[in-house]
């Protein structure tokens, strides 16, 4: 750290230092910043953002503490308590759609996403709004990237990820001229921003429903960009059809049983190709739910979980039935 503290306390006494380079001893930042500049963000920019008291002097301990293995997967065995406790929220979605009507009949022409699992999706991710975040997104990926070992597969991962995401909020704030003490993007323990939770890294998939710049505070904006994010990321384009599902209620309750007494148990995958691992695949065999499991496979490109996948389209069936009521 005193390292790190040193051309701050320079630039601090001697006055306003130029920089042309990209020289850290954190080689983490000379990456971040090499790969900054290649996007157009100037030097001096750089240096300041990874340079700034307030930025990188910093850590967040409660997100540091709640993104160790032991929480993440604590985080998953509550997913499903979660989906449940969720269901009571149906009718404000329903009230929710109807408020927004104009901005989802737009997004449903444009995108070809289904309104209900968009307004399903903001109830998970945020409660529709309710939910304010109390981080700050580059303090959580700086001391991510800061205290990360880079030794397990999942610790690379982890440190790339936070990289990543401190240079998207580089050029993000650079785009936008705010000095690197002002840009600050209230976020999720895990670095998600806005009513979608967007990590910055998808930050190119926000879209403004006026055309103006997007903001991810704003309803109307995060069920466009929600939308877009589905039809780009995942090829949505086409609307799923209610008819083909199934009963939603029941589907839900029969996975929960599977997943309990299946230890690798996945509802649309029999292996994952990245970590050569293979599951207990819930929809693989059964020729009734193929439908549905093309469906699932998009709402998991959103958030690449079985019980969230499933809680989204559960909600999103139960909103769908009450709309048409």
């Amino acid at each position: 750290m005193k390292k790190l503290l040193l051309p701050f306390l320079l630039t601090t006494l001697l006055g306003a230092k130029t920089y042309t380079n990209c020289t850290f001893q954190n080689k983490d930042y000379i990456d971040i910043c090499e790969d900054v500049v290649k996007s157009g963000v100037s030097h001096q920019y750089a240096n300041e953002f990874l340079l700034s008291y307030f930025k990188t002097q910093k850590f967040d301990e409660v997100s540091w503490k709640y993104l160790q293995p032991r929480h993440i997967t604590t985080h998953k065995k509550n997913e499903k308590k979660a989906n449940n406790t969720l269901v009571s929220f149906v009718p404000k979605m329903v009230e929710h759609l109807k408020e927004y009507k104009e901005v989802y009949d737009f997004s449903e022409k444009e995108y070809g996403v289904n309104r209900e699992i968009i307004a399903a999706i903001l109830l998970k991710e945020t409660k529709l709004g309710k939910i304010k975040p109390t981080h700050d997104a580059f303090i959580v990926f700086n001391t991510m990237v800061v205290r990360t070992k880079a030794q397990s597969t999942r610790e690379k991962w982890l440190l790339n990820m936070g990289k990543s995401n401190m240079g998207s909020i580089i050029k993000h704030c650079y785009k936008k001229k705010l000095k690197p003490e002002a840009c600050n993007l209230p976020s999720s323990y895990a670095g998600a921003v806005g009513i979608p939770q967007f990590m910055p890294s998808s930050f190119i998939y926000a879209k403004s429903y006026t055309g103006d710049v997007a903001d991810l505070t704003k309803m109307e904006d995060a069920i466009v960009s929600a939308s877009y994010y589905l039809h780009k990321k995942a090829e949505f384009t086409e609307l799923l059809d209610w008819d083909k599902v199934g009963d939603m209620v029941e589907i839900e309750e029969k996975w929960y049983d599977y997943e309990f007494a299946n230890e690798n148990a996945s509802f649309v995958y029999a292996e994952s190709k990245r970590h050569s691992k293979e599951f207990d695949c819930f929809t693989c065999d059964k020729k009734c739910l193929q439908y549905l499991r093309s469906y699932a496979k998009k709402v998991m490109r959103y958030n690449n979980s079985s019980n969230y996948a499933v809680g989204v389209l559960r909600l999103a069936y139960d909103a769908h039935k009450a709309l048409k009521r």
